[in-house]
């Protein structure tokens, strides 16, 4: 409904806000470039769902990206904890020792959202021709879109080190892992949405 819709949205100007203040306070000025693109995109997811009415749950699942977002790049780590690279973030924290890092479930988990996405807006598009099924090809698009906004983020990544001195980006190799943890979260979702798990069905 729009009163649920609007409750997620109301959860992500919360949490936009106290981020911003927690990066203005620590004078985390790489931060504040991904909080605007941030405030871009969610006026972006809104236009979407006045176009496609994407269901309650895409919604709350690309609310929780927002939130993990914020919080891997703000919220600190202890000392005593495994991280890679000199800033104490979550998303410096290793999961698995030089396996898995908070950056890489994030990864996977929000390009997995966004390949939702994608197949919501193309069974929206095809709605005049009736139900559209989840087949081969159209994953393979939805896979595509996804990793496609994957690598736009890997250029917005990319802009922030052009802009700012010092950033928690990391190099080539961390940039490949990025792509990779991308690809594991579209393929799982193609798989979700084959097995009908993920809806509407």
């Amino acid at each position: 409904s729009s009163s649920a819709a609007s409750d997620v949205y109301k959860r992500q100007v919360l949490y936009m806000v106290l981020a911003t203040g927690g990066a203005v306070t620590r004078g985390n000025f790489e931060f504040l470039i991904y909080i605007g693109v941030m405030i871009v995109l969610v006026g972006v997811v809104a236009a979407v769902h006045i176009r496609v009415h994407l269901t309650l749950p895409v919604l709350w699942c690309l609310s929780i990206w927002g939130l993990l977002h914020m919080m891997g790049g703000l919220v600190p780590v202890p000392e005593t904890w495994a991280i890679n690279g000199d800033i104490r973030v979550l998303y410096s924290l290793w999961l698995i020792p030089d396996r898995l890092k908070y950056d890489h479930v994030v990864h996977a988990f929000g390009f997995g959202v966004t390949t939702w996405v994608c197949w919501q807006g193309l069974r929206a598009a095809f709605a005049d021709r009736g139900l559209v099924e989840p087949t081969f090809g159209l994953l393979v698009l939805c896979a595509a879109g996804g990793m496609g906004f994957g690598a736009m983020n890997e250029v917005v990544e990319f802009t922030a080190v052009l802009l700012v001195p010092e950033t928690n980006v990391g190099g080539y190799l961390n940039t490949g892992w990025d792509l990779v943890a991308n690809l594991s979260g579209t393929i799982l979702a193609v798989g979700l949405i084959r097995a009908r798990v993920l809806g509407p069905h």
